[in-house]
C-alpha cells in the first residue's frame, strides 16, 4: 500500500504484516495478519509518530522517502517501546541524523536497553505540547496501557489522537485504512476484541482510567498502531474498549461459554447433553474444544461471558492439561468473577475436580455445580447433566 493522507500534511506510512504467524510469539495471526501503523506529520518541523516492526524495513523507508528526505526528520515520537512499534528505530535514527526522540520518562531507559541509543532523547511531561509550525502535538501519559511507559499523542488542530496500542486490533489492512471505507467491519470488530482479550485485558482498570482522563478531549480521528483508523465513528472503538474493560471488571454479560476437552469422547458426549440443557434455558451458548481451538480465540468469549462451563476429564490424577493451559491464561489476563459449572469423566481415579477447584478459587470463579462421572456415564448421568445445564443457564439469566 502507498502512503495515505489522513489530513493535510498528516500521512499513514505503516506496513502490513501477512507473514508473522504468532503475535508476541504467542497469539496466532497467520490468517488475519496485522498492521503496524506509523504516521508522518509535515510542517515547519517534521515528525514521525510510532514506527514499525523491522520486518519490512525497505518498504517502510521507501514509503517515507516518497514524502520527505529522511535526513530532514526533526522528531521521532515513541508512544510505546515494544519492538513491533520500534523495531526500525536503530536504522531510522542513523539516517535521520538530527532527529530528537520524544518519549515518556520510563521509555528513556527502554530506548537504551532495546536499541543502545543514549543521546538525542527528550523526555516529555504529561500535557506537554510541542509546536511543529501550524500543527501542535500534545502528550498524554497513559501508563500500563499496556506497558508502564505508554503514552498517547494528540494533534491539537486536527484533533487526531495517536493512541498506540489502545483502540487497536489484529487484522492486516485490506486495502482501506479507514473505518468508513472498510468492507468487512465485523472482522475488525472481532479481531479488536481478540486483541483486547489477548493483550490488554489484564490492564483493564488502567484502560478505564485512560478513557476517563481523555474524555474531555475533542477527538475527530483515532489513529492506533494496529488496525483501522477511526475517522467516521471514533467514539465506537472507545465505547467497545470501555465495554470490554468493564466486562473484565464485572465478569461479563449474561451468556455462557462452554470450554471442554476430551480424551476418548466421553466428556465430549456429556458436553453435548449439557449444552442442550443450557440452550433450552434460552441463553446464548458458545462452545470451544480446548484441543482444537487456540486459547487466543477462546479468551474473548470467556471475557464476555458471565457463565462458564468447564468440561475436562481426569488425566494422571489431575486436570486435562489443555484445560490447565487455558485456565492459567485466564488467570494471567484476570478474567475473574464468573459463575461456573464443572463436569468431567474419570477412569480409575479422580483428581481433575480437585485441581479445577484450586484454579477456580484463584480466578474468583464461583462454582455453582460440579458433576463427575465414571467412564462413559449412564443414561441417568446424561439426564442429570441436561437438567444441570438448564438450571445453570437459568441461573446466569437471573444474574
Amino acid at each position: 500500500m502507498p502512503s495515505i493522507e489522513i489530513k493535510p500534511g498528516i500521512y499513514w506510512i505503516g506496513v502490513n504484516d501477512h507473514t508473522t504467524d504468532l503475535f508476541e510469539g504467542l497469539w496466532p495471526i497467520t490468517q488475519e495478519g496485522v498492521s503496524y501503523n506509523s504516521y508522518l506529520l509535515l510542517d515547519e518541523k517534521k515528525v514521525i509518530i510510532d514506527l514499525a516492526k523491522s520486518l519490512k524495513v525497505d518498504e517502510y523507508l521507501g514509503r517515507l522517502e516518497e514524502l520527505t528526505d529522511i535526513a530532514t526528520i526533526d522528531y521521532i515520537v515513541l508512544n510505546h517501546l515494544e519492538p513491533d512499534h520500534t523495531g526500525i528505530l536503530k536504522i531510522l535514527f542513523r539516517m535521520a541524523e538530527k532527529a530528537i526522540i520524544f518519549c515518556s520518562p520510563q521509555a528513556k531507559e527502554m530506548v537504551s536497553a532495546f536499541y543502545n541509543i543514549h543521546d538525542r532523547i527528550q523526555v516529555v511531561k504529561d500535557g506537554e505540547e510541542l509546536s511543529l509550525g501550524e500543527k501542535k502535538i500534545r502528550f498524554y501519559l497513559t501508563p500500563m496501557v499496556h506497558w508502564p511507559e505508554t503514552m498517547m499523542t494528540y494533534e491539537v488542530n486536527t484533533q487526531i489522537l495517536f493512541s498506540c496500542d489502545a483502540f487497536g486490533g489484529y487484522g492486516a489492512l485490506q486495502g482501506a485504512i479507514f473505518d468508513d471505507e472498510c468492507s468487512d467491519f465485523e472482522f475488525y470488530k472481532r479481531e479488536s476484541l481478540r486483541y483486547y482479550a489477548n493483550i490488554v485485558a489484564k490492564f483493564s482498570p488502567m484502560v478505564l482510567r485512560a478513557i476517563d482522563k481523555l474524555s474531555s478531549l475533542e477527538v475527530s480521528i483515532i489513529a492506533p498502531s494496529h488496525g483501522l483508523i477511526w475517522r467516521q465513528r471514533p467514539s465506537l472503538i472507545v465505547d467497545l474498549y470501555r465495554t470490554w474493560a468493564n466486562s473484565v471488571q464485572n465478569g461479563g454479560e449474561k451468556r455462557v461459554t462452554v470450554v471442554y476437552g476430551s480424551m476418548y469422547g466421553n466428556t465430549e458426549a456429556m458436553m453435548d447433553a449439557l449444552a442442550q440443557g443450557v440452550a433450552s434455558s434460552g441463553i446464548s451458548v458458545e462452545i470451544f474444544d480446548v484441543r482444537r481451538n487456540h486459547c487466543s480465540y477462546i479468551l474473548p468469549a470467556l471475557l464476555m461471558s458471565k457463565g462458564v462451563v468447564v468440561g475436562a476429564p481426569t488425566y494422571e490424577n489431575a486436570l486435562f492439561p489443555y484445560m490447565v493451559n487455558l485456565l492459567d491464561l485466564a488467570l494471567r489476563k484476570e478474567l475473574k468473577h464468573k459463575k461456573v459449572l464443572y463436569f468431567g469423566s474419570f477412569g480409575w481415579s479422580g483428581g481433575a475436580k480437585r485441581e479445577f477447584e484450586k484454579m477456580a478459587h484463584q480466578l474468583d470463579w464461583e462454582i455453582v455445580q460440579s458433576f463427575e462421572f465414571r467412564g462413559a456415564g449412564t443414561e441417568e448421568d446424561f439426564q442429570k447433566i441436561i437438567a444441570l445445564g438448564r438450571e445453570f443457564g437459568e441461573s446466569v439469566k437471573g444474574l
